[in-house]
């Protein structure tokens, strides 16, 4: 396990959002696994995939979640930017979590699947029901 950064809206928030972190998940003949955390930079998403990357799965913190503390910036990825980060990670595999259930999400499941059928990624999304799960 590895800990990597996480930026929780834009460049300077921390003060007010706090600061996070995401975790890659690597051993020998096992898949690697991104875990994003609350991070919602792709150029973070870039550094790690430069470093770390391809990765197997990718697990995204997405529902573009916004609170008037850091207007006109989302704290976690856009469905936009969450299908341009599986891109970017090489992922075969994604499994959205943490886009749901709370106020301050504005995107949700829906957003995320139109999101990846326009950049032609369907088939590499796992929407998940709470409880659910997926064999990858």
């Amino acid at each position: 396990m590895t800990a990597v950064p996480a930026l929780h809206g834009p460049e300077g928030s921390e003060p007010i959002v706090g600061e996070v972190t995401g975790f890659v998940l690597s051993g020998e003949g096992l898949p690697t696994v991104y875990v994003s955390g609350d991070n919602a930079s792709l150029d973070v998403v870039r550094a790690i995939a430069g470093r770390l990357g391809p990765f197997d799965v990718a697990v995204l913190f997405a529902g573009a979640a916004r609170t008037p503390l850091v207007p006109d910036a989302p704290l976690t990825l856009t469905s936009e930017a969450a299908a341009r980060a599986a891109e970017i990670l090489g992922a075969r595999h994604v499994v959205p979590l943490h886009f749901e259930h709370w106020g301050h999400f504005t995107q949700d499941g829906a957003t995320l699947t139109k999101a990846f059928a326009q950049a032609g990624l369907t088939e590499r999304l796992h929407l998940l029901e709470p409880g659910g799960s997926v064999r990858l």
